[in-house]
């Protein structure tokens, strides 16, 4: 893998532990702020309402800035509300900070498959987009029975926790090794809302 490709690989992972390894937290959270399971569960919809709501907005505003300084600030507000989620009092907060941890969600994966398409060696566009998606594999086969480990064994919270460490690294990562990328600045708002009528935007979005 080259080295480039690794901090956007490493976005994807956080990224996946932190949208799926609710389902298996459910129990620990709803005992723990006493409230049943069916409510605890609407955790998952206030990520799947971030997602939604963040993935156009964030998108729209991204052809005005360097790829680089985007990826890193969708980051910035990944690594903070999950450090939030893990710091929450009750249960309302928690729900803010679920519903705002997934602002980032589409737009990270709408730009960094971009940015991994114009980094890759000629004719190796795609793979280099599916390295960066290998994150969530990652995080589906490990990262999240680990997360539920942690949250069974010893809290909850503790699992947030471990994405936000995820966070800082990819910070890091991002900083280090990603180039910098020139911004698009001949994008209109028509283009930007056309990349919504694609298939592969909804995919990505929902994912």
């Amino acid at each position: 893998m080259k080295k480039s490709l690794l901090p956007l690989t490493l976005g994807g992972l956080g990224i996946g532990i932190t949208e799926f390894v609710m389902m298996g937290l459910l129990p620990d959270i709803a005992k723990d702020l006493q409230v049943t399971i069916p409510q605890a569960g609407y955790l998952i919809s206030a990520y799947a309402i971030g997602v939604v709501i963040g993935a156009p907005l964030l998108v729209m505003m991204a052809g005005k800035f360097p790829p680089k300084k985007i990826l890193i600030a969708l980051m910035i507000m990944f690594t903070a509300f999950n450090a939030l989620s893990a710091f929450a009092p009750n249960f309302d907060l928690l729900f803010i900070a679920r519903l705002l941890s997934g602002l980032p969600h589409g737009a990270f994966f709408g730009v960094g498959s971009v940015v991994a398409s114009r980094i890759a060696e000629k004719g190796k566009a795609a793979q280099a987009v599916s390295m960066m998606f290998a994150g969530l594999t990652i995080a589906n086969v490990l990262g999240v029975p680990l997360g539920t480990f942690i949250g069974h064994n010893f809290s909850w919270r503790f699992s947030f926790a471990v994405v936000a460490i995820v966070g800082i690294i990819t910070l890091l990562s991002l900083k280090q090794w990603l180039p910098a990328l020139p911004a698009n600045k001949n994008r209109d708002l028509k283009a930007e809302l056309g990349f919504f009528k694609k298939q592969e935007a909804w995919l990505i979005i929902i994912m």
